[in-house]
């Protein structure tokens, strides 16, 4: 822990700038020879271990594949969350399939039948719309 305190306050890290620490993990590990020679020769002090340099490398983009992990779960969240929204279309579609289906069987029951059909569509609206209200929840409130 020292170690990595020590690396973040020596004033070569405001020299070089934040390009080198935006850069992936797998760049700064897998890059050629000479790119990592010459970041671990400007970046870090000469007393800090190669291995504990990466580690302090590793630190930095914890936090970056953290928020891209978040937010690929929120959008995943409220994908799913917006299925709900589809099952209220089918319930709509059901409800007045219902309703010419009960007229045509019966046409002296026309203002009954459609009050019910009102109150089925009233409802399975409200579910899709709770369903949509989640997704936005989840895609804006956490």
């Amino acid at each position: 822990m020292y170690a990595c305190a020590k690396f973040v306050s020596t004033p070569a890290l405001g020299r070089v700038g934040s390009r080198i620490l935006y850069r992936p993990l797998s760049a700064v590990v897998s890059g050629s020879d000479a790119r990592k020679i010459e970041a671990t020769s400007i970046l870090a002090p000469q007393s800090i271990m190669p291995s504990q340099q990466q580690m302090a490398l590793r630190g930095f983009q914890t936090s970056a594949v953290s928020r891209d992990i978040d937010t690929a779960a929120k959008f995943i969240g409220a994908g799913a969350a917006t299925v709900g929204v589809a099952g209220s279309g089918a319930g709509i579609g059901t409800v007045f399939g219902s309703l010419i289906i009960g007229y045509a069987r019966n046409p002296s029951l026309k203002q009954q039948l459609f009050s019910y059909a009102i109150l089925g569509f009233a409802l399975s609206e409200a579910m899709g719309l709770f369903c949509l209200m989640v997704a936005f929840l989840i895609l804006f409130a956490m």
